[in-house]
């Protein structure tokens, strides 16, 4: 009996929790999920905050290892965070979908009702008004009726608008829920680059250590060891994006000097944007504009799409032979869009503020040459977002636009605004993209040292 007594017991604590949880309510679950996300946010900040302190040092083993263990737990962290906001966004689709079932059923009722109201109005306009008077015995009973059919076509009225008003509704209910699934899916994808990323890290760590045994003067000698050759920089290719494939560095750092000297942007940081940005859209893809497998456009269909396609008559190019980025797939599911060109990825919208692309006032799309702001400063004919001098001065406008002021504080803010825009960059789920830019910048101006600029 004693034993049986212990089992009971410890069957009660097994099961208590699983209770705890299958009783959660929705707004316990919400809250919970909030209360997570935040004690991460403020974990990210504080792993932030130890890097940039460490940044400002003089380079060293301890200094090194010390940001390198911070980034792999904001890389970690970041995980942590975006699974929270995964399961929000979880929650948030399902309500979206409860939303849709809702008025599709309110839908199906107003349109019996409009059927049936319908049905009585063209019941009661088969008869003449001679008929309907005849058939009555007084000019009372007539205005009866004439009152009744005119509140019948009131109520008929009345149902359409309200027909209108759910599928309105439901329109917009279905463009969120799509606008949701989209920015899950890039969380996701995100996720994965992020475990990538952990991974480098860790080996990078572990070599260090593997090579240097804990001592800071193999630490130093391997840095110089690691050091490029100025002729190595010479021959090395600085990969981009639809502009052509890899060309060589130093024109690569002409081009940035140049888009730099203009916008009063560090050269360094617009290579370092660059290269993120081809790196993320290698994961991506490259995609035309009909999308292969499902022979829809990869892009948004009304925010880009027609724009892409002025661009492409503007340009004189063939839209559906122009690589531009894939979209987002889940699951074998498309569920976000695709559409950044060239080298400076930009989405055709985003081109158009600063490539002259203007609505013509009859739901198109023209090209206004006092509106193409890139043209108005490198000269000569239409920008090209498929055109590298093109491309690296866009990329220091949006960088100058977003705030960019030569700091490191305002460098990576403008990073992060480049890439989540102005509402995302104080997610510090995304921060490892700001830490990845003023990482690939610290590096890409010691190398532009080394060739003398």
């Amino acid at each position: 009996m004693k034993n049986v007594a212990v089992v009971l017991l410890l069957v009660s604590f097994i099961i208590a929790p699983i209770g705890e949880v299958l009783a959660e309510s929705d707004a316990d679950r919400r809250a919970r999920i909030e209360a997570q996300l935040q004690s991460v946010e403020r974990q990210i900040l504080t792993q932030q905050r130890i890097v940039e302190d460490k940044q400002v040092e003089r380079r060293s083993l301890e200094r090194d290892m010390a940001i390198i263990e911070s980034e792999i737990t904001q890389v970690q962290l970041g995980i942590q965070a975006r699974s929270a906001s995964i399961e929000q966004l979880t929650d948030q689709i399902g309500d979206k979908e409860v939303v849709l079932d809702v008025l599709a059923e309110k839908s199906a009722r107003q349109q019996d009702s409009l059927a049936d109201l319908v049905r009585k109005s063209a019941l009661i306009e088969d008869y003449s008004l001679v008929e309907v008077m005849l058939s009555r015995e007084s000019f009372s009973d007539f205005f009866t009726d004439v009152a009744t059919f005119e509140t019948l076509k009131d109520s008929l009225n009345e149902s359409l608008v309200i027909l209108h008003g759910i599928r309105r509704d439901t329109v917009e209910q279905r463009e969120q829920l799509s606008d949701k699934q989209e920015t899950e899916a890039e969380m996701r994808r995100i996720q994965e680059l992020e475990k990538k990323q952990i991974e480098v890290k860790e080996r990078e760590k572990d070599q260090i250590l593997t090579v240097t045994k804990g001592e800071e003067a193999e630490y130093q000698a391997l840095l110089s060891s690691q050091q490029k050759t100025a002729a190595q920089l010479r021959s090395q290719l600085f990969d981009l994006l639809g502009g052509g494939g890899g060309i060589p560095f130093p024109q690569a750092v002409e081009l940035a000097k140049y888009a730099g000297g203009v916008t009063g942007i560090d050269p360094a940081f617009i290579l370092a944007i660059l290269e993120q940005e081809t790196n993320l859209g290698s994961n991506l893809g490259g995609c035309v504009f009909t999308d292969s497998t499902s022979q829809r456009p990869v892009m948004h269909p009304t925010r880009d799409e027609p724009v892409f396609l002025a661009i492409a008559e503007i340009l004189g190019f063939n839209p559906n032979t122009r690589t531009v980025s894939c979209p987002i797939v889940q699951n074998g599911t498309r569920v976000g869009w695709g559409g950044a060109m060239g080298p400076s990825q930009f989405i055709p919208s985003t081109w158009a503020a600063y490539g002259g692309i203007v609505s013509d006032g009859m739901g198109g799309f023209k090209y206004d040459r006092s509106a193409d702001a890139i043209r108005a400063i490198n000269g000569g004919d239409i920008a090209n977002p498929f055109n590298n001098r093109d491309a690296f001065l866009a990329t220091a406008l949006l960088l100058r636009d977003n705030g960019s002021r030569g700091t490191f504080d305002s460098d990576r803010t403008a990073a992060l605004r480049y890439y989540a825009g102005w509402g995302g960059a104080n997610n510090p789920a995304n921060a490892f993209y700001g830490n990845q830019v003023m990482n690939r910048k610290a590096r890409l101006a010691n190398e532009m040292q080394i060739l003398g600029y």
